[in-house]
Parts: structure tokens; sequence; C-alpha cells
């Protein structure tokens, strides 16, 4: 199954909360597996947050960082192409969430996901919208 995560799900794998094991089982069971480009940067934005905020130890953070580049190496990452853009906003127009929870289900879409996986109640409604199936976690 063509298995798409946005950041909130993605999060999952490398920082322990509620979710985590459904991610990790859904991680296991795609065919294929799909990021948008601005995964990675707003999982790190998020881990170095919790940095400053002292949530969070040195160590744990480095070891989330390596994590998270090893997986990123193997999936399939949809960049912001004219047709993901226009998609976006679609989604924009016929949800209420932020751009960037758009940009992720419009690079689910464009890349023809089977699944679209999030933690973020709007933007699994915006997902549906959208005609994708969703799995929120």
């Amino acid at each position: 199954m063509k298995t798409f995560l946005d950041s909130s799900a993605f999060a999952k794998r490398f920082i322990e909360e509620p979710g985590s094991e459904a991610v990790e089982s859904l991680c296991q069971a795609a065919s294929e597996l799909a990021l948008c480009v601005t995964c990675v940067p707003e999982i790190l934005s998020a881990v170095n947050r919790r940095l400053r905020d002292r949530r969070l130890k040195r160590e744990h953070s480095d070891l989330i960082k390596r994590h998270l580049l090893e997986d990123v190496a193997d999936a399939t990452i949809v960049d912001l192409t004219p047709a993901v853009i226009a998609a976006t906003v679609t989604v924009l127009e016929t949800s209420t969430i932020r751009a960037a929870d758009a940009m992720h289900v419009a690079a689910a879409t464009a890349w023809g996901a089977d699944l679209f996986v999030s933690a973020d109640r709007q933007q699994c409604a915006a997902a549906r919208k959208a005609g994708l199936p969703v799995k929120p976690v």
C-alpha cells in the first residue's frame, strides 16, 4: 500500500507518544512510503524547539536526527511541483487548514497515495475532502 505520512505522524517514529506504535505498524506494512519535502524541516524544527525548552537532551536530539535522516533515505520525497502547488491552492480553498498542512495533503494527492496518515484532525478532514483514504493516529 502506498502510504503517505505527514510530519505529525512521521514524527511519532522518533518521539514516543500516543500513536507511535500505530505509525510503526503502518510504515512496516507500506509497500511504498512518501513524505512531503517539508516533512524533515518541520520535524527538526519541533525537535530543536524541545531541545531549546530543555524537554529533550542533546544526545536524544542527535539520535532522532540520525534516525530521521536514515528513514528518509528509504522514502519517496514529494517536491513542491507546479501540480502540487496548484493542488495546495485547491485544498486551501476547500478546507480550513494551514498552508503547510495543505501542502502535505496536496503532495499525497499528487503522489497517488493509497493511505494518508496524520495526527491532525483538521488535516485528516481536508484529506478526506480531497478524496484520500485517511488513517488518523
